[in-house]
């Protein structure tokens, strides 16, 4: 592990584990947490909300790091009985730019590198359910864009710093939190109580749940992931098959060759891989075990959703 891997290890325990001496250093990134933070309020305060004369439902969150988006937008969207629904994504990671249609009516219409790795999951994983996912910097012309394409329902994947768009706010929280500082002091992307301007809160094993299984397992995995936060999987794991982790930037694409010497070195007989990043494996051709990850939401979340989408004429379906 080089001295940037150690500082990027570092820093990420101050933000989600904090312990002894990283108190201190939280003490000193303290004031600028509280401008940042100052900003961010305001912002929120101060910036008008247009409606856009289509229902909108944001999954997000205001902690950095997974909190499971993307599975989550995978339940409602399988739930709902609305046709002609489209997931607007940021597409984190991609080598493009501007915006660009992922999926439309189930079809995919780019490849992994256009449209970053939790679209395409988004888009593969709702073919048959026939959802459109499109990305984009900008998200208000990608609303736009879709609802001149006839969306009845969009979805904003990490919308909730959209403050300038009228939207029904979802927020996901993990189960326990240990630094409740902003950013860069602590891992939250507003003020705690920011989280009062959402419809829902949603907290893990309370209001959803996780339910990780582990597809074609073998005897001697290696656990390769490049998501935030990974040491958040630790729960996940068996207690027996995982003989080494190795950790690679959020949203990083793989080398063949790299995955190859390491599957070697560590004399492993798979990768054992999130669902996020399988999506950019399976053209490699190498063994892979995956830890397939299904969410299970409370029904009074879909009651919620109901209400809301009524108001525009639609409904839920089950």
């Amino acid at each position: 592990m080089d001295l940037l891997d150690k500082i990027t290890s570092w820093y990420e325990r101050l933000l989600f584990d904090p312990r002894g001496v990283d108190y201190f250093f939280i003490g000193l990134l303290s004031p600028f947490a509280l401008l940042y933070a100052t900003y961010m309020f305001l912002r929120r305060l101060l910036i008008l909300k247009k409606s856009y004369g289509v229902p909108i439902i944001s999954i997000g969150n205001i902690i950095i790091g997974g909190s499971g988006k993307t599975p989550f937008i995978i339940s409602l969207a399988l739930e709902l009985n609305i046709t002609n629904i489209y997931i607007i994504s940021r597409g984190y990671g991609r080598r493009s730019r501007g915006l660009v249609e992922v999926s439309r009516d189930g079809k995919i219409l780019t490849d992994i590198y256009s449209s970053g790795d939790e679209p395409m999951l988004l888009a593969l994983a709702l073919l048959e359910r026939r959802v459109s996912v499109v990305v984009s910097e900008d998200r208000v012309k990608a609303i736009n864009f879709a609802k001149g394409r006839g969306a009845k329902l969009i979805i904003l994947d990490d919308g909730f710093n959209r403050v300038n768009i009228k939207k029904f706010e979802i927020l996901l929280f993990p189960k326990k939190i240990k630094n409740y500082f902003p950013l860069p002091a602590g891992a939250f992307r507003e003020i705690y109580w920011t989280k009062y301007f959402a419809n829902l809160n949603l907290k893990e094993d309370i209001d959803f749940k996780r339910v990780v299984t582990i597809k074609d397992a073998t005897e001697r995995m290696l656990l390769v992931t490049a998501i935030s936060n990974p040491k958040r999987l630790d729960k996940f794991l068996p207690k027996e098959g995982v003989v080494g982790k190795i950790y690679l930037k959020d949203h990083s694409f793989f080398d063949i060759e790299f995955l190859k010497d390491k599957l070697r070195e560590f004399n492993a007989t798979s990768l054992l891989v999130t669902q996020k990043d399988l999506v950019k494996l399976e053209a490699f051709q190498l063994p892979i075990s995956l830890l397939n990850l299904e969410l299970e939401i409370k029904d009074f979340v879909f009651s919620e959703i109901d209400l809301y989408l009524k108001s525009f004429g639609e409904k839920i379906g089950n």
